[in-house]
């Protein structure tokens, strides 16, 4: 049996009744079945949405892209398939994984293992300002092998965008076209990292989002 395959589409549209729908017409046009539909950001008079869909075995994402972008007004920003659980409550699930962790360690790896799926992104590092130099201390199994050698963005006071172009960033990095946002976790020497090789480019709902879920982690790990 062929597996499914799914992908996420992150579509920038006209917000106004009804274009919602006739995506969603367009789509099924071409065999897509739509699985879930995330709000990322609203503006006067754009909507930005993550679409998790499931083309049929041997249709190219391609279709996606062409059937979107025949509407009026909708522009597809990047498309990555996608092999992340379903969950309306993802979050939540995080949070509650991270608090069964055995330790501080623990905690931590469950952090990098499962944002990615959770907030939709490549991988996951948290890393530290240590007496020594920088330093990290966990990445997802996903988080590429290459690590900056500093890190001249920390301290870090709020939740932010970060430079991928700037000159810390390792090159393989930038050849991947890597986007990047970080937190401060628990104190502003330590921060949570989140990367996406190919884009989009993080939106500051997105970056709000982190430093929500940062702060509430930085509790539990007390």
């Amino acid at each position: 049996m062929l597996r499914v395959p799914s992908y996420l589409l992150r579509v920038t549209l006209a917000d106004r009744p009804g274009h919602l729908g006739s995506l969603a017409v367009a789509l099924g046009s071409v065999g897509a079945d739509i699985l879930s539909l995330d709000v990322v950001e609203r503006t006067p008079g754009l909507a930005i949405d993550d679409l998790v869909v499931d083309l049929p075995p041997g249709a190219m994402p391609d279709l996606l892209i062409t059937a979107a972008e025949a509407l009026n007004g909708v522009r597809v920003d990047s498309i990555r398939p996608h092999t992340g659980l379903l969950d309306a409550h993802r979050e939540l699930e995080l949070i509650d994984h991270i608090a069964a962790g055995r330790d501080r360690l623990g905690k931590l790896r469950v952090l990098a293992d499962e944002a990615p799926r959770v907030l939709r992104v490549g991988w996951c590092t948290v890393v530290c300002l240590q007496n020594h130099g920088f330093e990290r201390i966990v990445g997802s199994p996903s988080a590429p092998e290459t690590v900056p050698e500093s890190a001249p963005w920390l301290p870090l006071e709020h939740a932010a965008a970060l430079d991928g172009a700037a000159d810390w960033v390792p090159q393989i990095w930038h050849s991947m076209d890597t986007t990047l946002a970080a937190a401060p976790l628990g104190s502003p020497q330590c921060a949570v990292v989140l990367g996406r090789s190919g884009g989009p480019q993080f939106r500051p709902s997105e970056v709000a989002r982190l430093g929500y879920l940062a702060g509430i982690v930085a509790t539990i790990l007390g």
